[in-house]
């Protein structure tokens, strides 16, 4: 029962400083996140609003997750209305700076938050959102790092929503390029015993983040982990 309280308080918590990272980054007015950059050119070109792009686009990864052999999960669902929510709670309730080192030090601290969010969210172990399962998916699947693999999604999609006319700022390129590093650093410096028993548990294992448990000893529990993860 503590087990499941505290997996929820992560997954509520995490959730709420995602949506609420995003808001700040709307005000700071330094440029869309990536994803948003696609979901606007997208738009441009077939007539659908941002909305109800980024409600197909979600789809579309969702159906990726399938040779990815991702398990969607509550997570998955809540991450669809809480983070809505937040959203727009976080653009009712901050203001609109004008001074551009407030705007930068907003957008920095919203990316910093973003990444510190994502770590709780997933590591709840209840289910990634749709553009984060691709990038856990992929992760346990290729073995690459979640640095390496989170960069290289969003500067894919950055890239293919700028050419579709999407409007790209500094602080998208700041997110593209340091919201991988930032979350892979959480994950480091994540005590060892509580990323195992995490939804990060299987990422661990088939990234560079795999050292980690070197110490353990306990190659039975590791393929437990990645028998859990459907690996």
């Amino acid at each position: 029962m503590r087990k499941a309280t505290l997996r929820g308080l992560a997954l509520l918590v995490g959730l709420c400083g995602y949506g609420f990272s995003m808001a700040v980054m709307v005000r700071a007015g330094l440029g869309l996140d990536p994803w948003d950059v696609f979901h606007q050119g997208l738009s441009r070109h077939t007539g659908m609003t941002i909305g109800v792009a980024s409600a197909v686009v979600g789809v579309a990864v969702l159906l990726a997750w399938i040779p990815l052999r991702n398990r969607p999960g509550i997570g998955t669902i809540a991450n669809v209305i809480v983070i809505a929510i937040t959203v727009d709670a976080g653009l009712w309730l901050l203001p609109t700076p004008t001074a551009l080192p407030v705007r930068s030090a907003m957008m920095v601290g919203a990316v910093v938050l973003n990444a510190l969010s994502t770590v709780l969210y997933i590591g709840a172990a209840l289910g990634p959102g749709p553009r984060d399962g691709l990038m856990t998916g992929l992760v346990v699947r290729i073995g690459l790092s979640v640095r390496l693999v989170r960069t290289s999604i969003e500067a894919t999609v950055l890239a293919v929503g700028w050419l579709l006319g999407g409007t790209v700022g500094v602080g998208t390129v700041l997110y593209a390029l340091g919201i991988g590093p930032l979350v892979q650093l959480f994950l480091r410096i994540t005590p060892k015993r509580v990323l195992a028993v995490s939804g990060w548990a299987s990422v661990a294992e088939a990234s560079d983040l795999g050292a980690q448990y070197s110490t353990d000893g306990d190659s039975g529990a590791a393929d437990s982990r990645r028998d859990r993860a459907g690996v």
